[in-house]
Order: C-alpha cells, then sequence, then structure tokens
C-alpha cells in the first residue's frame, strides 16, 4: 500500500518536490496545504493532487496522512513540525531545518517525545556527479586525504527570481552554504574547527553574498569551502560544484560539466558524469533537480523500513552547526571549535 502524504507549502520549489515524489512507487501525495489556497489549487490541478486546504490542523484532522513533507520558509519549519508532532505523523522538511540551533534542538525534543521521524530534505549531496566523486575516493586508489577545495562560485543572478533574498541579513551562508557545508561533511565526515570570512559585494543588498570556510575536519583533513553569487568567471556553470582532493596517493577533480579527473604517478584518467534527466526539470537546473529524486528515495525507505535517513534530523543539525559557527567566526573572526 502507498504511503499517503500531503505537502505544507506550495510555493516556488514544491512543484519539482511532487515531480520528483511522482517518479516513485509507493508514495501518493493526497493533500496541499498553502495560507494562500489559489497557489495550492494551482498545484493540485497540475499534478492531481485531490484535496486541498488553506488550515494545516483541518488536513490533518480530515486526511489519512502517513507523512507530511513541509516545503514552506525555514521560520515555518519549527510550526508545522510542532504540529506534526501533536498528530504523531513522521514529517519531512527543507533545509536548514531551523534559523538557530534551539529551535532545531526544540524540532528534534518534539519528535523524539512522539516517537516519530523528522527528516531533512537535503538533495544537494545526492547529485549524481557528487555521488560518483564519494565513489571515485573510495575506489581509485588515492589513498587517505589531506586537503580539499569545494567551490561554488558565479554571478548568477540569484535575486531576479527571488527578490526576497536580498532582505535577508545571512544569507550565502544559510541559503548554498547550508548545502556545500552539508557536502563537505559527506565526503570528509564532520568538523573539529572552522574559521570564516564573509563579504557583500552587491550593493543593494542585506547580507553576505560571499564566504569563504576553512575547516579542520575530524580524521584531519582541511576543507576550504568558497561561495559566491558575485563571481564573473571563465568556468561559470551555475548551479554546479566543483570539487579538488590532494590525496597520499594522487588527487581527484570534479570540474566543470561533471568531469571527474584522477590523477596517480600513472597519469590522469578523465570521465564526465552528467545528471540524469527529467522532464519536468528545468534544464538550467539539471543537476540539481534531478538530485530531489534519489534524495526522495532514501526518506521514502527510511519512513517504510524505519532504517536512518542519510538526511535526518540529527544528521542535518551537524550541518546547522557549521553553517551558524561560520557565521559566528565571521563576526568575532576567531576559529570556532565545534
Amino acid at each position: 500500500m502507498a504511503l499517503r502524504f500531503a505537502i505544507f507549502g506550495t510555493g516556488f520549489w514544491s512543484q519539482f518536490q511532487l515531480a520528483g515524489w511522482q517518479e516513485l512507487e509507493g508514495v501518493e501525495c493526497v493533500a496541499l496545504f498553502n495560507r494562500s489556497a489559489s497557489k495550492a489549487e494551482a498545484l493540485a490541478e497540475k499534478f492531481g493532487v485531490p484535496a486541498v486546504y488553506d488550515n494545516a490542523e483541518t488536513l490533518l484532522c480530515n486526511e489519512r496522512i502517513d507523512f507530511i513533507d513541509i516545503i514552506t520558509d525555514v521560520y515555518t519549519h519549527s510550526q508545522f513540525v510542532h504540529l506534526a508532532a501533536k498528530h504523531k505523523i513522521p514529517v519531512i522538511c527543507q533545509k536548514p531545518m531551523a534559523p538557530d540551533l534551539e529551535t532545531a534542538r526544540q524540532m528534534l525534543n518534539v519528535c523524539r517525545e512522539a516517537n516519530i521521524q523528522l527528516l531533512i530534505h537535503e538533495n544537494w549531496r545526492w547529485q549524481y556527479p557528487i555521488r560518483q566523486l564519494k565513489k571515485a575516493m573510495q575506489d581509485s586508489g588515492v589513498g587517505k586525504p589531506f586537503r580539499a577545495y569545494i567551490l561554488y562560485a558565479n554571478s548568477f543572478p540569484v535575486f531576479d527570481n527571488q527578490p526576497f533574498l536580498k532582505e535577508l541579513d545571512e544569507f550565502i551562508l544559510t541559503d548554498i552554504g547550508s548545502h556545500i557545508l552539508d557536502t563537505a561533511r559527506y565526503l570528509f565526515g564532520n568538523a573539529k574547527q572552522l574559521y570564516c570570512q564573509t563579504s557583500q559585494v552587491t550593493l543593494d543588498i542585506k547580507g553576505e553574498d560571499v564566504a569563504t570556510v576553512m575547516m579542520k575536519m575530524g580524521d584531519g583533513i582541511t576543507v576550504t569551502c568558497s561561495m559566491s553569487y558575485a563571481s564573473k568567471v571563465e568556468h561559470d556553470r551555475f548551479p554546479e560544484t566543483y570539487v579538488f582532493i590532494e590525496c597520499e596517493n594522487g588527487s581527484i577533480e570534479l570540474g566543470p560539466d561533471f568531469w571527474i579527473k584522477i590523477t596517480t604517478e600513472n597519469g590522469t584518467l578523465a570521465q564526465r558524469h552528467p545528471p540524469p534527466r527529467y522532464t519536468w526539470a528545468d534544464p538550467a537546473y539539471d543537476v540539481v533537480h534531478s538530485s530531489i529524486v534519489p534524495c526522495n528515495a532514501d526518506l521514502l525507505n527510511a519512513l517504510t523500513t524505519g532504517q536512518p535517513a542519510e538526511t535526518s534530523g540529527e544528521d542535518n543539525f551537524e550541518t546547522m552547526r557549521l553553517f551558524i559557527g561560520a557565521y559566528e567566526s565571521a563576526k568575532c573572526n576567531q576559529v570556532i571549535t565545534l
């Protein structure tokens, strides 16, 4: 029997999230909630969802729901997670799970007390080229990493289609930094220390649009994450992430256009790993949109089997500690011990 779920929040990202769910068997969206019913009605008509609500509590009282998928802004996540816990319904939440660590702790605690799963839709690490990079680290014989550089730098006009981002006091570390720092954890484990510097290059915004975070990971690897929406560079391939890893016996690089290059004393081997293509995905976002499907599959497996998901609430809490620690480091200009 398929798991029945409801989506809370029917803004821009929900259409791709719902399309990603529809690629999987054993799951069915039966209801949508949005404060503005017209947005929910439009999405319901497009995807054939039978019920629409403008009151979340009413939805949960009227519908048989196996889990909730929250796709609202970060400041409302806690409200809806607490509502899910009240009804003892497992819940998936967009990243970052909360605006601060204390709110995140409360969300984890209320779900633990209700004996329900809290899962986070952190899809960046599920990008096909990044998964293939991790496999190459394990299988190519380059040995243990000792230094790595993760780069996300482009001049994509992110404020054009999301003008509200201009008003955020904390921008790039919360927005893309939560993805990039989570990818660092996926590839290299948890960090012990970090140091961060930020800049505001775009003049008519409130928050930072450039950030550099240097981390010392638990097993001694030094990882630098550089993020920018203000960089005009030859290798601008928004929204690709580049990674360069130095290891004991060689190096591995994920470069532009999804090329992975493995270099050892025997030379360099190169292979391209483009992402899957889905008809519902925006071609400009293929590498990101296609990652929704395996991420959702992992979350669905956790819901159906009870096995841990890669991106549980507990796991995402560790990622939150990184970007919140990065803000603290930038503010006081000091190394932060985690």
